[in-house]
C-alpha cells in the first residue's frame, strides 16, 4: 500500500464511519474503483481504532462518568441504580452479539462477505430499512393527520432487552454495506427511541467491539502471519481520527432534527450502480489480493 492510498483510505474511513453509509463498503469500493488491492478486513479494523479514539475524546465526559459509576457499582449496591452505572452494564450487554458473531463468522467476514454483490445488496436493503425507520420517527415527532406528536424514548428508558436488540443490529454491520451506525440507529428508531439517543448509544456501543477487533488484528498482524504495511496503516489511522472527530461533531448536531433520506437515496443509488457495473464486468465482485 502506498502512502497516497493510505491517505485516501484514511479519509474515507473517517468520513464514513459515523454516517449511515457503511465505512467498510466505501473502503472496499474506493479500492475497487481506483484499481487498488482490497485493503482487507485487518486494515479496516486497525484504522477503526482511529475513529473510535475520536469517539473516546468527543464523549470523554460521558465515558468517564459511566466508567466511574460502573466500577463503583461493583462494590456499592446503592450505586447500581444510577443511570450511568446501568449504561455501563448495558454497553457490555449490547456488545455480546457482535463479540460472539465476530469470532464465529471470522472466515466469512474476511472472505464471502466482501463480495461486491453482497455489499450492493446490503446498501439497498438496509437503506430501505433506514428510510422506513426515519419516516416512523418523523411521524411520531411531528404527528400525522389527526394525531398528536408521540413522545419517543430516551436512554433513561434503555432496558436489557433493548440493549441486546441494539447489539444484534450492530452485529449486522459485520457485513460490508450494512453500516454500524445505520443499523443501530435505525434499530433504535424502530424501537421508539429519539434520534440523538439512538445515535449516542450507537457510538458508545461501538467502542468495546471496535477496539477489541482492532487490538486483535494488531496482535495477529504482529505475528508470523501478519501482512499489514504498518507505516501507511498507522498514517491512515491518524487521518481517520482527525476526519472522524470532525464528522462526529457535525453529525450529532445534524441528527437531532434532520431526515436520513439523503443517505437513504445515496445508498440505494450506489447499490444500483455497483450491481450494474458488476453485471457489465467493469468491476470484479471478488476482492483482489489484499494490500499488504
Amino acid at each position: 500500500m502506498s502512502w497516497f492510498e493510505s491517505l485516501v483510505l484514511g479519509l474515507v474511513q473517517g468520513l464514513t464511519e459515523f454516517l449511515p453509509v457503511s465505512s467498510s463498503a466505501h473502503l472496499r469500493l474506493t479500492a475497487a474503483f481506483s484499481g487498488w488491492k482490497d485493503p482487507g478486513a485487518a486494515f479496516t479494523a486497525i484504522t477503526q481504532i482511529g475513529t473510535e479514539a475520536a469517539v473516546l475524546i468527543y464523549f470523554r465526559k460521558d465515558i468517564g462518568r459511566i466508567v466511574t459509576a460502573w466500577f463503583r457499582s461493583l462494590f456499592d449496591r446503592a450505586a447500581r441504580g444510577s443511570h450511568d452505572a446501568r449504561m455501563g452494564w448495558l454497553v457490555i450487554v449490547g456488545s455480546i452479539p457482535i463479540g460472539v458473531l465476530g469470532v464465529t463468522l471470522k472466515d466469512q467476514i474476511e472472505g464471502p462477505f466482501r463480495d461486491l454483490r453482497v455489499t450492493a445488496t446490503m446498501l439497498i436493503v438496509v437503506g430501505v430499512l433506514i428510510g422506513i425507520a426515519d419516516r416512523l420517527a418523523a411521524r411520531d415527532e411531528s404527528g400525522a393527520r389527526h394525531r398528536t406528536p408521540k413522545q419517543r424514548k430516551t436512554l433513561e428508558n434503555l432496558s436489557v432487552r433493548d440493549g441486546l436488540v441494539f447489539g444484534l443490529c450492530q452485529a449486522c454491520a459485520l457485513i460490508p454495506g450494512v453500516s454500524r451506525s445505520g443499523a443501530t440507529i435505525s434499530g433504535g428508531l424502530f424501537m421508539g427511541y429519539r434520534r440523538e439517543a439512538a445515535a449516542r448509544y450507537s457510538f458508545l456501543l461501538a467502542i468495546p467491539a471496535v477496539l477489541a477487533s482492532g487490538v486483535f488484528e494488531v496482535k495477529h498482524s504482529l505475528g508470523e502471519s501478519g501482512d499489514v504495511s504498518w507505516g501507511p496503516t498507522l498514517f491512515a489511522t491518524a487521518i481517520a481520527f482527525g476526519s472522524g472527530y470532525a464528522v462526529i461533531a457535525w453529525f450529532m448536531k445534524w441528527i437531532s432534527n434532520k431526515s436520513f433520506m439523503p443517505f437513504v437515496w445515496y445508498r440505494i443509488a450506489l447499490g444500483i450502480v455497483i450491481i450494474v457495473l458488476v453485471s457489465m464486468g467493469v468491476l470484479s465482485p471478488h476482492a483482489a489480493e489484499s494490500a499488504g
